[in-house]
């Protein structure tokens, strides 16, 4: 099945420009939830994930949703999925990846961008206690592990379907684009950099020696920060190894469950090509690139009263692969 957009993509007026698109829909998107039951799973290394969930009927779909980078489940775009799926009748679990919940990991490790263990144990784990089917969605960060993990797997991953939005497949280029130059890559490379060096002092403070305090404090790029801390925390030999690892989109055509890429081909934090062309190459894949929206924006309506067009296709493409082939 190759899904086809429910409706085009029409920016809300004034909000053509991919800075202005990814900004506004990060300030301005709703978080308000279900209610949601916080649990605790503890993973076999002795750290933990915590989730936000609610159950649907028996026999109900159910999905799994994975933030970005610094983001957690109270981010805009996990909690319109999650209101989405509560509309539909469906339920849902929204991922806080290690140091995402609000309360620091146990670990000297945290999470990254090709870490699959802790997404594939949470969705094992709802797979085996949810009896409808599973999808699960994944925003930038959060969407090139979830494309890793379905990499990975193959015909093994337990979802029946997947979306992956705005995600970086390319980390080298991605990280390009965030430390170059210009006010806003600025902005969005200050603001990354803020919560993951709070986090990673917390760290040193707690596990002397995990890394190289100098080297925290000197880096005032991704890549440096990811150089110093990332690379050293799980076990790569820079940051040239971690995303040479962990970049989804050479794999692309390893995955086995239907997936929809969305993204925006004027992404502020990615460089052209944003979907890797040889994407189209794999029947599983549904490949929907816009030429406005910027970073997991998607801003359409007006600005009193915007709508957000990616969260509501990736429902609708959920719907499709419940739907059939013959779904059109």
């Amino acid at each position: 099945m190759r899904f086809q957009p429910t409706q085009p993509f029409v920016p809300a007026p004034g909000l053509a420009n991919e800075h202005a698109q990814t900004i506004y829909a990060s300030l301005v998107r709703p978080t308000r939830t279900p209610v949601l039951r916080r649990e605790r799973l503890e993973l076999p290394d002795g750290d933990f994930v915590d989730l936000d969930s609610f159950n649907g009927p028996t026999g109900a779909p159910h999905v799994v949703a994975l933030h970005g980078l610094e983001g957690s489940s109270q981010a805009g775009y996990v909690t319109a999925i999650l209101r989405g799926a509560q509309a539909r009748g469906w339920g849902a679990t929204a991922l806080n990846f290690r140091s995402c919940s609000g309360e620091p990991n146990r670990l000297a490790r945290s999470y990254h961008s090709g870490d699959v263990d802790d997404a594939l144990r949470v969705l094992n784990e709802t797979r085996a206690r949810v009896t409808g089917p599973l999808f699960a969605v994944g925003f930038s960060l959060g969407a090139n592990v979830l494309c890793r993990l379905l990499e990975t797997l193959g015909d093994d991953a337990p979802v029946d379907a997947a979306a992956s939005v705005s995600a970086p497949y390319d980390l080298d280029a991605c990280c390009r684009k965030l430390d170059g130059g210009g006010p806003f890559h600025l902005l969005y490379r200050e603001r990354f950099l803020r919560t993951l060096k709070q986090k990673a002092r917390h760290k040193l403070r707690h596990f002397p020696g995990a890394f190289d305090a100098k080297a925290l404090e000197a880096a005032r790029t991704i890549r440096a920060f990811d150089d110093a801390v990332t690379s050293m925390l799980h076990g790569f030999r820079d940051a040239a190894h971690y995303y040479a690892e962990s970049s989804s989109g050479p794999r692309l055509h390893a995955i086995r469950r239907p997936t929809l890429l969305l993204s925006a081909a004027d992404d502020p934090m990615l460089e052209a090509p944003v979907i890797p062309p040889a994407a189209t190459d794999n029947p599983f894949l549904s490949v929907v690139l816009t030429e406005h929206g910027g970073h997991v924006g998607f801003v359409g309506g007006r600005l009193h009263r915007p709508d957000f067009w990616a969260e509501a296709q990736v429902l609708a493409f959920f719907d499709a692969v419940r739907a059939g082939p013959s779904t059109k």
